[in-house]
């Protein structure tokens, strides 16, 4: 028990007005607008989903921008939720990248982050790529991006090309983000924004819901906000590790 109250005690730490403002309006805009502008023809189980699962998911991406470990539970029951919804609107990329990708490196990021635990904040350390390992990664990306478009019109879903580039870009992201890089957010913005084509044209076929075409734009926007603060708290990291440093070696 008394591990729990120091779980829940680091994780309320550390919060600024704003943080607590953009989390409360973000939710309040997606669960309003939702509502009232809910699909007659729309189950209340499926409007339920969807309202649950995008809640759950804005949770997740803004406490993962400021660094709490908590982001991954909140993350997990997004991922389940949204399994169900990407393939009810044959998003069939998304189906497999939340089922078998997101759900088990959910679990991963939930120990690594756990481990990299600044004792100052109760934040997660957070460290910058080198040149050479964004060339790598983007080339790899743009190739799988092709690939994998291949293999999702094969199997008649919709919007294969940019379906692939949500997906691929994804992972890519995930990985940095267990990974701790500033960059990740770089790789979010481009996920974001093309999800955002997906949910708009799935929205416009009546194939999918308000909640998640507003779910993604709020992502965008907290890429964006989440992207220039880690850049920040990451050079401030290694300005003072370097600091550190020197002074380090003066004593000796």
């Amino acid at each position: 028990m008394s591990k729990i109250k120091e779980i829940v005690k680091r994780e309320l730490s550390g919060w600024k007005p704003w943080h607590i403002i953009w989390m409360i309006v973000a939710n309040l805009v997606i669960i309003g607008v939702s509502i009232y502008m809910r699909d007659p023809a729309e189950s209340t189980l499926d409007t339920v989903l969807n309202i649950v699962a995008a809640v759950t998911g804005v949770i997740c991406v803004i406490l993962c921008g400021l660094g709490k470990v908590s982001n991954y539970f909140f993350g997990t029951i997004n991922v389940i939720l949204y399994v169900f919804i990407a393939f009810k609107a044959k998003y069939y990329g998304d189906v497999m990248l939340n089922g078998l990708y997101y759900f088990p490196t959910n679990i991963i990021g939930w120990v690594l982050w756990e481990k990299n635990v600044g004792k100052d904040e109760n934040t997660v350390e957070k460290k910058r790529m080198k040149w050479w390992q964004d060339i790598i990664w983007g080339a790899v990306s743009v190739g799988a991006v092709f690939a994998y478009s291949f293999i999702l019109k094969l199997l008649g879903g919709n919007l294969p090309l940019v379906d692939s580039m949500s997906t691929v870009f994804s992972i890519v992201a995930q990985i940095l983000m267990i990974k701790r890089f500033a960059e990740q957010w770089i790789i979010w913005i481009i996920v974001d924004a093309v999800s955002v084509i997906m949910w708009v044209v799935a929205y416009a076929n009546g194939e999918g819901s308000i909640a998640m075409l507003l779910m993604w734009s709020i992502y965008l926007g907290n890429a964006i906000i989440m992207f220039i603060k880690w850049m920040k708290e990451s050079r401030s990291v290694k300005v003072t590790t370097a600091a550190e440093e020197i002074k380090a070696s003066e004593e000796i």
